[in-house]
C-alpha cells in the first residue's frame, strides 16, 4: 500500500512527522479524508481531531483550528495549538468551557462574542476527544 508523508505542527513544536496510510482532519465544511495521491487542496480547519492512520495504529491529535495543505505525496497541518490526544487535560477543558459559557451569558458586558464562541468550540472539541478516548459519549 502506498503512503503519504504527514507533518502536524503547532506554533511551538512538531507533533507528528512521518508516513501514513491516510489522514482525517476537521475541515471547516466537514471532515476531510486524505489518502496518497490526493488532489492538491488548501483548507481551513475547525477545532477537532486529526487522525493519522499508520501501519502501527492511529495517532490522534487535537487541533484548535488551522490550515491543511495537501499535495499528492505530502500533507501539512498547521495549527496555533495542537495537543496529542493522550495529553489533553479534562479539568482544564471543563474550566475553559465554563468560562466561555459564563462569558456568553454575560455577553452584554463588552466581551467579543466571536472570540467567546471560538473558545467554547475549542473546549467542546477537546472534551469530545477525551470522551472518545474513554469510549463514552459526551
Amino acid at each position: 500500500m502506498s503512503t503519504i508523508h504527514v507533518d502536524v505542527v503547532s506554533a511551538t513544536e512538531s507533533l507528528y512527522s512521518g508516513e501514513a496510510n491516510c489522514v482525517f482532519a476537521p475541515g471547516s465544511t466537514g471532515e476531510l479524508g486524505i489518502y496518497p495521491k490526493h488532489v492538491a487542496l488548501l483548507s481551513t480547519l475547525k477545532p477537532g481531531e486529526v487522525r493519522v492512520e499508520t501501519e502501527k495504529g492511529v495517532e490522534s491529535i487535537y487541533v484548535s483550528g488551522g490550515i491543511v495543505e495537501v499535495q499528492p505525496d505530502v500533507v501539512t497541518i498547521f495549527s496555533d495549538t495542537a495537543i496529542r490526544a493522550h495529553d489533553l487535560d479534562e479539568s482544564k477543558a471543563l474550566e475553559a468551557k465554563q468560562r466561555a459559557e459564563e462569558a456568553m451569558a454575560n455577553s452584554d458586558n463588552g466581551h467579543d462574542v466571536g472570540t467567546t464562541q471560538a473558545a467554547l468550540a475549542e473546549a467542546m472539541a477537546q472534551l469530545q476527544m477525551i470522551s472518545k478516548m474513554r469510549g463514552k459519549k459526551l
